[in-house]
């Protein structure tokens, strides 16, 4: 399993916002099908209207969505912890 960034627009009410979910997946098509599920179960939006921009890889120890830090948390220890951004290091 890797740590993937989906970015992407999706309806929420009645607007269309863009949004940006951080989960571990196996590749690509599975980080697509898990936004989809989870796009789907928390606003009840149908795959097609979720439109994803870009899947990419991500290192686990920039994220702080907790399902990558649960995930990946021996990872994490053994690289020496989280890596902040350089805003909260300011």
């Amino acid at each position: 399993m890797k740590a993937y960034r989906v970015t992407g627009v999706a309806p929420f009410g009645s607007m269309r916002q863009q949004f940006s979910l951080d989960l571990p997946a196996a590749d690509v098509n599975d980080a697509e099908h898990r936004t989809y599920s989870i796009m789907g179960s928390r606003h009840k939006a149908n795959r097609r209207s979720i439109d994803i921009i870009s899947v990419e890889e991500i290192d686990p120890r920039i994220s702080t969505e907790p399902r990558v830090t649960d995930h990946f948390r021996e990872e994490i220890a053994a690289a020496g912890g989280p890596i902040s951004s350089s805003d909260e290091e300011e």
